[in-house]
Formats: C-alpha cells, structure tokens, sequence
C-alpha cells in the first residue's frame, strides 16, 4: 500500500534576541534558499516570508522526515549561508525553538496570503505579538516569563 499525506505546517522563527536584521531587500533570497532546503528534502514549499525579525514557512513535509530534524536543517544551513556570504551583516543566528503549527489544506490560501502580507501586518503588531497569538490560538501552554525573556523586539525595546 502507498502512503499518502497531506499534512501543512507553518513554520515559524526568529532571529537571535529578535534583532530585526534580515534587510527587507534580501528576504527573497533567504526564503529562496530555504526553498531549496525543502526541496532537496522532498517537502513541498508553497510559500515563505517574514519579516526584519523572523521568518514564515508553509510546506509541506515528507512523511519520512521528522519536523524537528528538517527545522534543525533549515537554521543550520541558512545560518552558515547567510554568515558565510554575508547576506545579512549583523545576523548573529536564529533563536532558540520554533513554532510549528498544522493547517487545513482549505485555509492553504489564506495562509500563504497572511504571509505575503508581513511587511503590512508588522507595522502594527510586533513578532512577539504575533507569535503570542499563533500559541494562544492553537491552545499552546507557555511559561510567560521563560517568554518574555527570550524577547527583545526592537519596537518594544525603544532601539
């Protein structure tokens, strides 16, 4: 019997401290190469973007790859690019953990829109609220505290 899946994720992470150093000019590149490390996965990616301060990824994955492997693989990968030919100067690494969240294939569309639009959205709420949403809304349990202190968003910060 053939296995058949269709199960979306959005994917979502930050920048180290959430220092909003992903110039807006060279996101394409970074969501491209990250593409790239899908595929070579045999995900499927259907869209990416983000933000100065985090990335948006809506794929979908290989059942044979595990969710924490392939995010492990997209920061190591990404980071070492993006050090090594200096895409972004002042990126230092990406945080610690991630966001991973299902999708219905019906709001695929609505998804991919809501990530498109993130220079837009991010000019009146902050990744920190963002992200605090996305848990809220999928019933995640998080320590408040632990939260806060991972967080320095530049707009909250005052930097």
């Amino acid at each position: 019997m053939t296995t058949y899946t269709q199960i979306l994720y959005h994917i979502v992470f930050g920048t180290q401290h959430h220092y909003g150093c992903l110039d807006l000019d060279r996101h394409d590149a970074l969501c491209a190469y990250i593409a790239g490390i899908l595929k070579n996965h045999n995900c499927i990616p259907y869209k990416l973007g983000g933000y100065t301060d985090h990335i948006h990824i809506l794929a979908s994955l290989h059942p044979s790859i595990p969710l924490s492997d392939l995010v492990k693989d997209i920061k190591l990968a990404s980071s070492s690019w993006i050090k090594k030919d200096k895409v972004f100067p002042s990126f230092s690494g990406w945080q610690d953990g991630y966001g991973a969240f299902t999708c219905s294939w019906s709001v695929k569309s609505e998804v991919e829109e809501y990530i498109a639009r993130q220079a837009e959205h991010h000019r009146r709420q902050s990744f920190r609220q963002e992200y605090m949403a996305f848990l809220q809304r999928a019933g995640v349990d998080f320590d408040d505290n632990r939260f806060d202190e991972s967080f320095v968003d530049e707009r909250e910060s005052g930097r």
